[in-house]
């Protein structure tokens, strides 16, 4: 179980202290896929970082299975079973598919096993264990790599940050069948996604709103979405995102 105590970001611009998030306290527990949206700007991605350990709050405390690690770096929490999959993937020159789901277990992993968490995320092992990682993947294929190396860690909490971006349909619906596929799985661990679209905030069991680094609503999915149905639209075979500022967001 994840809890956020009291948590508060700022960062210094010009000599001038900024809030980017503002005394939030928030639980997520075991067994639950819960979604973090609301409007861009909102503190969803710092709220990411934070609890990955890539930032550290100004103010509150970060526990984890009832371990404090506030002061924790980010290889530590990764060890504590924290896993983080970039909003824009990784990529590592030389090194291949293989390469990066062992150096994820951490153990001399098997080819098959490995094989294992490429077809759970949709890709034909064959055609991926020796590729290298590099300019050659697409950004669906990147982001379904990096969803296998989070598989290949057991976490007990992986966290996603905008999983949709900058990937096109096919690969977005693709996406969303993983997500449900690690819904049905999860018993003692947790998913924790940072997310705008539709689609994704159907399959969760909880969601919570930021906006403007507040924290302004969290709770079982069929009691938050209607109060956002009015910010929301949804276009065939994809889910747009949530309206910012009269723009729309599209994946």
């Amino acid at each position: 179980m994840l809890e956020l105590k009291n948590i508060s970001f700022e960062v210094n611009e010009g000599g001038q202290d900024i809030g980017i998030l503002h005394d939030i306290s928030l639980t997520i527990p075991d067994g639950t896929l819960t979604v973090i949206t609301g409007p861009n700007g909102g503190g969803k991605s710092t709220m990411a970082k934070l609890i990955a350990g890539i930032i550290k709050p100004t103010s509150g405390k970060i526990f984890f299975n009832g371990e404090d690690i506030t002061d924790m770096s980010i290889t530590d929490r990764a060890r504590a079973g924290i896993g983080f999959a970039f909003q824009q993937p990784v990529r590592f020159k030389g090194l291949q598919v293989f390469d990066l789901i062992r150096l994820a277990t951490g153990t001399k992993l098997s080819t098959v096993d490995a094989c294992k968490y490429l077809s759970a995320v949709g890709l034909c092992a064959r055609e991926y264990i020796n590729r290298e990682v590099n300019a050659s993947l697409s950004g669906g294929e990147l982001k379904r790599i990096e969803i296998a190396t989070v598989l290949a860690k057991a976490s007990k909490l992986s966290v996603f940050d905008e999983p949709e971006a900058g990937i096109d349909l096919w690969s977005f619906q693709n996406l969303i069948k993983v997500f449900e596929g690690m819904r049905k799985d999860i018993k003692d661990s947790s998913i924790l996604i940072i997310s705008h679209q539709e689609r994704i905030l159907n399959i969760a069991d909880e969601v919570v709103v930021l906006s403007d680094g507040k924290l302004v609503a969290h709770g079982p999915k069929d009691q938050i979405l209607p109060d956002l149905a009015g910010t929301m639209s949804a276009v065939k075979g994809c889910g747009k995102g949530l309206l910012e500022e009269g723009g729309e967001e599209e994946c």
